[in-house]
């Protein structure tokens, strides 16, 4: 069976072989998500329209809070579940697995009540300009009538990758890119939707990969449930999922106010600076998700290990610790070689094209420090340390607030680009500092666990 076979990754296969099975998945299947990205700023540049791109960038973060949300059930309700298949609680797995569905699709109704009526008070808050207003807007209004898709679209890859199905976690992945790049191209090319079409393509692709998701698991899976009679909202698993889901929550929300307090601070330099930045910041995305589904694709194999097999987990983290840095160094050196003719894809613009490169450049600087921190959050979310995990959520925010603002002033332009390493840098510290001071507790909580 599919789910047996899932567990000997868990338990007995070797460490490389195990994180390749669990990371694989992950990191093609988030590069595809990227690749969908790219696509939708290309399909949009070939209109020759600035003000469209413009309102690409400038929905990243109502996207990323959107996605939060996902998170805030997924992410928490994903290693819950990866724990509690390590101590073989298999019911708790269908209640957790229950919850996570349909708090999901209650969140996003929430999302449409509350948002839906205050459309044009959040477009202004993003930062649209008058020629992108309109445009800003329709992407807005779809992203907000499909949230609970997108929710539960996120909510579902995270727990079927949490029982090892990491297989079919990537093919729901890959459904939603490929069907969203064919309509792309019809809303575009065929019916001349502009922003509108790439809005409803994004919301309509993700459906398509729900579906699989939930056909997998009515039909395939044998821990994991959307059956009614399972859902439970008892006192632990609230406290496992939101102890782990609120600090993704928050890094996320922050990610997203951090992509809004930047477009706040490029609007001084023109709207070739907040395309240029739109651009370079989906390019960044690949290397960046690859990264991120490696750390997010070995947090199962972590938490189950961590109540399974102590000797395993450390193994488990060195050994991601050296791919990132082997991928960070193979990325750098192909975007310094070749960054003029990656932005030259999206634009012919020679202003855009020389912001955009440089903004690669130096944000690519910090590429293995945000791989590592991500690892670092990773193993706190898998081994329920809540405290830890929400620090990690919001030390990059609460630096680049006041960074940000210093290198603006001193700086201009190129402050504001590299207040975002500086950011890395201390997360990334503190993080490690985090990790050294809770190695002993976390000794300690899995010698206490029977073995």
């Amino acid at each position: 069976m599919e789910n047996s076979n899932n567990l000997h990754y868990f338990e007995k296969a070797p460490i490389a072989k195990a994180v390749a099975h669990f990371a694989i998945p992950m990191m093609l299947g988030t590069s595809m998500s990227v690749i969908y990205s790219l696509l939708n700023a290309y399909f949009l540049g070939t209109l020759n329209s600035t003000p469209m791109l413009t309102a690409l960038a400038l929905t990243l973060p109502l996207f990323s809070i959107i996605m939060a949300l996902g998170n805030l059930i997924g992410v928490g309700s994903s290693a819950f579940i990866s724990r509690l298949l390590g101590e073989k609680r298999y019911d708790d797995v269908r209640h957790a697995s229950a919850f996570a569905f349909y708090s999901s699709l209650a969140l996003g109704i929430v999302v449409i009540a509350v948002a839906l009526p205050l459309v044009d008070f959040i477009v202004n808050k993003l930062g649209a300009t008058p020629d992108s207003f309109g445009f800003t807007k329709d992407y807005v209004t779809f992203m907000i009538i499909g949230s609970p898709i997108i929710i539960l679209f996120n909510t579902l890859e995270n727990i079927v990758r949490a029982e090892g199905s990491a297989m079919k976690s990537m093919i729901g992945m890959i459904l939603s890119v490929v069907v969203n790049i064919i309509l792309d191209a019809l809303v575009i090319f065929v019916f001349n939707w502009d922003v509108k079409g790439v809005a409803a393509a994004t919301v309509i692709s993700t459906l398509v990969a729900s579906l699989f998701f939930t056909f997998h698991i009515g039909k395939r899976s044998r821990f994991l449930t959307f059956s009614i009679k399972w859902f439970k909202a008892s006192k632990e698993i609230l406290g496992n999922v939101f102890k782990v889901g609120v600090p993704v929550f928050i890094m996320s929300v922050f990610l997203g106010a951090m992509s809004l307090l930047f477009n706040r601070y490029l609007v001084e330099y023109g709207e070739q600076a907040i395309a240029a930045f739109g651009i370079s910041s989906r390019l960044l995305q690949m290397p960046e998700v690859i990264l991120m589904g490696l750390c997010e694709g070995v947090v199962p194999l972590i938490a189950f290990t961590f109540t399974a097999n102590k000797v395993r987990m450390k193994h488990t983290i060195q050994f991601t610790i050296k791919v990132i840095l082997t991928l960070a160094v193979v990325f750098g050196v192909v975007v310094y070689v070749i960054s003029d003719h990656l932005i030259g894809i999206f634009t012919n613009d020679p202003l855009l094209i020389e912001m955009g490169s440089y903004i690669l450049h130096v944000t690519f600087l910090s590429l293995f420090i945000t791989g590592m921190t991500t690892l670092f959050t990773g193993i706190f979310q898998a081994t329920a340390q809540g405290t830890a995990a929400f620090i990690m959520s919001i030390i990059q925010g609460i630096t680049l607030i006041p960074v940000l603002y210093i290198a603006n002033q001193i700086n201009g332009f190129h402050g504001v680009v590299w207040s975002l390493v500086i950011a890395d840098a201390v997360s990334f510290f503190v993080g490690a500092i985090m990790l050294y001071v809770l190695r002993n507790k976390l000794q300690t909580d899995l010698e206490s666990l029977p073995q």
